[in-house]
């Protein structure tokens, strides 16, 4: 019993320095947030964080349409975009300055570790500028887009929203291939374009080659060229009063009813889904009932504000200006980017929208286990909600099991799209060799569309008249010493030259029609291999061609696996099917029965590989005797290696699938 007293009044001793320690003064000063790991604390995580304090004190009244700019930052990869966003910010006192965090709007994990922009991100800045002979406060917002060909859909998307852009060229490399694509998308929507040419610092840096580039591709003239580098922060006091004298303002109406574009959305485990807005017309007010012209569903504002660059609750947006709305949306496929919102028990006219993303590659995605489907297609789901360019329908495979045929805007989107699911999601998938739809036309008048090789029939029951496949217009920017190597790699991909010109006298400018599949594997790391990194590429879609196509089938033991059909041109089939078994032999585990790893088109093996079975000595037992016991012995073996092939199964790791995407 006394032992029993010592121990609780040795707790009540703990208690009673806990709550002295509670009740001290001094624990009472600290801030939470100093008791938060540094991930919970920090400025740059990956889901924005709300800032009610600050934005009690923002009043966008005092902002009017004429005093709003809104602009984005478009350019090839790796010109400076992300840094010459931080120094605006900078300027602005958006963000503190040396904040030790580059890139300061870059915020998934995926786009760190590669060093590229995958999603447009928005910034609101407050810049007080002398215009018309007095000083005044402007509204800016700024969209800093992706720079690779596969993200051009966001940057379309970016462009909708803005009245102007700052194209920014590199000094040193000059216009390159996604200069050229960005410049006519800025150019088709009607934009002021305001050209900077950054990274003038660097040694190589040729400000005036670059001047001439732009005035004969584009007619910009070269006068109206900002000089700066975004690194030393040289030249970039006439960015922002070029941008308020040189783009117009936002041609909406505060007075006219409520229109606004969905930009784009996200998922927010505690608010559900946040959908960015462009108010077009009107203006919004937290508490206002809200209608979707896609779905006709309406929902009420529970909150609207800005990026100013993390989330700020304003209470009203106006016209002209870009924002967030939460509306409690829980389902992801409610938020359509490109819809049209507005106020309910109004009549409007919808605003034009989108053009629908255009998918050039289609992959299956499986998950690893086949138990974690439920938890794949949640991870898929929401993932679609923050990239609306990705399609996805159900699909099963008897090799893998249940999955997903989604389709990408390109090889590089696919990949950022798997890493995102494997980082945000913990998700563990198989992914299926890439494939290009493609469209085959039977002599009863059918048409059949691919986008699985699986699901073309090996032996149809029509003959096949005609086979197309899509192409598109490839353009190359490179060094005039690499012509002759790329003309080579172009015609050995079945390309097609439409245009060969110099651009100077050290730059060629190239256009290729080349069949899609040609180009979706590796073809721009060859490019890049042989021109020691200095080409640019760039591509867009076009029409369908007829070509002669051929479904190639890979057998393990006489079974096929849908998973591995693909279909190649005809005059590559041979070498592709004997790479393909070559290489699934040093990937696929040796079982205790024989392997045959074939490649087929119809009934006809064009190649084939054996992997030997794991053999077990049985005549390790016998010292001499009759050779008939032996024999015995041998024969029981290969009856029961037999019994295990027809019954047994072959397992394909994830590291085979992968070194097939290296074969074209």
């Amino acid at each position: 019993m006394s032992s029993f007293r010592r121990a609780l009044r040795s707790k009540l001793s703990l208690f009673s320095s806990i709550s002295t320690s509670i009740s001290h003064p001094i624990a009472t000063t600290r801030p939470l947030s100093s008791l938060l790991p540094y991930s919970q604390n920090a400025s740059f995580c990956s889901r924005p964080r709300q800032n009610n304090k600050e934005g009690s004190t923002i009043d966008l009244n005092q902002y009017p349409s004429d005093n709003i700019r809104n602009f984005s930052i478009i350019a090839h990869v790796d010109h400076g975009k992300s840094t010459l966003a931080d120094r605006l910010l900078e300027l602005t006192g958006t963000i503190r300055k040396g904040h030790g965090q580059p890139q300061y709007l870059d915020k998934l994990q995926v786009e760190r570790e590669r060093g590229i922009t995958v999603k447009a991100q928005t910034a609101t800045m407050f810049h007080r500028h002398k215009f018309l002979g007095s000083d005044t406060n402007f509204l800016l917002n700024l969209i800093d887009t992706p720079g690779h060909v596969d993200f051009s859909y966001e940057v379309s998307r970016s462009l909708a929203a803005c009245q102007g852009a700052l194209l920014v060229v590199d000094a040193a490399q000059g216009v390159q291939a996604q200069t050229v694509a960005n410049f006519y998308l800025a150019f088709e929507s009607n934009l002021a374009i305001i050209p900077v040419i950054n990274k003038i610092d660097q040694p190589t840096a040729d400000p005036d080659r670059v001047k001439a580039q732009l005035k004969s591709m584009f007619d910009l003239d070269p006068s109206d060229a900002l000089l700066t580098s975004a690194k030393t922060g040289h030249g970039l006091e006439q960015v922002l009063p070029a941008v308020i004298d040189r783009i117009p303002p936002p041609p909406g109406r505060s007075t006219s009813p409520l229109r606004m574009l969905l930009l784009d959305s996200y998922y927010d485990e505690y608010k559900g889904v946040i959908c960015h807005v462009a108010i077009v017309d009107g203006a919004l007010h937290k508490g206002d009932k809200i209608c979707s012209a896609a779905t006709g569903q309406s929902y009420e504002v529970s909150d609207v504000g800005i990026m100013h660059p993390e989330l700020v609750t304003t209470g009203i947006l106006l016209a002209g200006q870009v924002g967030y709305i939460v509306s409690g949306m829980r389902s992801t496929k409610e938020a359509r980017v490109g819809d049209t919102l507005h106020h309910t028990r109004t009549v409007i006219h919808p605003l034009p929208g989108f053009k629908p993303a255009k998918h050039m590659v289609f992959s299956g995605l499986y998950p690893a286990d086949g138990s974690d489907f439920e938890a794949l297609n949640h991870a898929i789901e929401r993932l679609t909600c923050n990239d609306a360019s990705v399609s996805v329908t159900k699909e099963s495979s008897t090799a893998l099991g249940l999955g997903f045929r989604c389709g990408f805007l390109g090889l590089l989107h696919m990949d950022v799209f798997h890493q995102r699911l494997e980082q945000e999601h913990g998700a563990h998938v198989i992914s299926t060799v890439p494939t290009v739809p493609y469209i085959f036309e039977y002599s009863n008048g059918s048409k059949l569309q691919v986008q699985n090789p699986a699901a073309l029939p090996s032996n149809p029951k029509y003959q096949l008249v005609a086979c197309r496949e899509p192409t598109v217009i490839a353009t190359i920017i490179i060094p005039s010493d690499y012509v002759g190597p790329v003309i080579t790699l172009c015609a050995e991909r079945r390309g097609e030259q439409l245009e060969y010109s110099f651009i100077d006298s050290q730059r060629a400018f190239m256009k290729y029609r080349m069949p899609l599949r040609e180009i979706v594997v590796d073809f721009y790391n060859e490019l890049k291999s042989i021109t020691s990194g200095y080409a640019s590429f760039d591509y867009e879609d076009s029409e369908y061609q007829a070509s002669d196509l051929v479904k190639l089938d890979i057998l393990l033991n006489g079974q096929p696996v849908d998973a591995m059909a693909t279909i190649v041109h005809k005059s590559k089939a041979l070498r592709v099917g004997r790479e393909l078994v070559e290489k699934l032999k040093k990937f696929i585990d040796r079982q205790m029965f024989e392997i045959i790893i074939q490649a087929a088109i119809g009934s006809k093996v064009i190649a084939r590989e054996t992997l030997s079975a794991m053999r077990k000595n049985v005549l390790a037992k016998c010292y001499g005797g009759d050779v008939t016991r032996k024999r015995k012995l041998l024969e029981k073996q290969k009856e029961g290696k037999k019994r295990m092939k027809r019954v047994g199964s072959v397992d394909i790791p994830q590291e085979a699938f992968h070194e097939l995407l290296k074969v074209s």
